[in-house]
């Protein structure tokens, strides 16, 4: 692939998916000044079906099995994905070519009357399409009723927001109203103790075949932190056999060499939760996320899992 060919970024439509995309056509071409780079529009099941909940899609791929198959077709020549969304077991014949830097990996509330997760009344509906987030807030504030919500972050907002709306509260990432401008809409931005976030939030992932141009194109936008902290996430997910629609979390922190992994997992109805750590070299970043999903099965996550059936 030489760098007067234009290169085809794979994306789904959303307007935080394009964003997303924009951005890492930004960083390949200040690393590539001559690339020429376009978008194009893939939609997933995930986009298509909106009146079921995530889970019961099969979560697994929702997100980015179309986007393999344009890549496999040779139809586009990378595929930007939420790394959140990506399955850890990704195939041999597509790699993750790079990962950029990650933006703030926090949850936040949303509510048209500024509530917060202490202010927000009893019984309240808050919505969210998120095992994770919903067994988390539970775990906190077993008074809440949780109410499924779908759709793209502006169509969630406008749902919080509306007067007549049936939520008193939504949930969403930090960094997908960042990066849609929309900062303005956040009640409270909650910490990691309160809702720590799911393997790999705030970062992106730029998918391709496994050819030596691609990955040499790639290599320059490739964020050696961030890789190092999604990698043990991922592990710990992985180690856990879970998938992106269960109620597990990881947040991984990078200290010069040093690596400090959180591990969460829920019961769904929130009246259990089990917490881990690990501190250790960044270079066994994969190695220190499989240790901890081993902690937290000694501990009886195992259980926890599988009452989700």
């Amino acid at each position: 692939m030489s760098l007067n060919h234009t290169v085809r970024l794979g994306t789904r439509g959303s307007a935080l998916s394009r964003q997303q995309t924009a951005q890492v056509a930004a960083l390949l071409q200040a690393a590539h000044p001559d690339l020429h780079v376009e978008a194009v529009i893939i939609t997933t099941q995930g986009d298509r079906v909106l009146d079921k909940p995530l889970a019961l899609l099969g979560g697994k791929g929702v997100f980015t099995a179309e986007l393999e198959a344009a890549l496999r077709r040779e139809q586009i020549d990378f595929a930007v994905h939420s790394l959140k969304d990506l399955p850890t077991d990704t195939p041999d014949d597509l790699p993750l070519g790079a990962i950029p830097a990650r933006a703030d990996p926090a949850d936040v509330l949303i509510s048209r009357a500024g509530f917060t997760l202490t202010t927000l009344p009893k019984g309240a509906s808050v919505g969210t399409s998120s095992r994770r987030r919903a067994a988390q807030l539970l775990h906190l504030r077993p008074d809440l009723k949780i109410i499924d919500i779908r759709g793209n972050v502006d169509t969630r907002i406008g749902k919080a927001l509306a007067e007549s709306g049936d939520y008193a509260a939504i949930l969403l990432a930090y960094a997908g109203l960042e990066r849609l401008g929309r900062l303005n809409a956040i009640s409270q931005r909650l910490s990691l103790d309160e809702m720590l976030p799911a393997p790999g939030q705030g970062a992106l992932a730029v998918q391709c075949r496994d050819e030596a141009a691609s990955l040499d194109l790639l290599a320059p936008i490739q964020h050696s932190q961030t890789t190092a902290a999604v990698s043990a996430e991922r592990a710990f997910l992985a180690g856990l056999g879970g998938g992106c629609s269960l109620p597990i979390a990881a947040y991984a922190m990078i200290d010069g060499a040093m690596l400090r992994l959180r591990g969460r997992v829920n019961s769904p109805d929130g009246t259990q939760q089990i917490d881990v750590s690990a501190n250790g070299s960044a270079a066994n970043a994969e190695q220190i996320g499989y240790q901890l999903a081993d902690q937290a099965l000694a501990r009886g996550a195992a259980a926890l899992l599988e009452s989700l059936g």
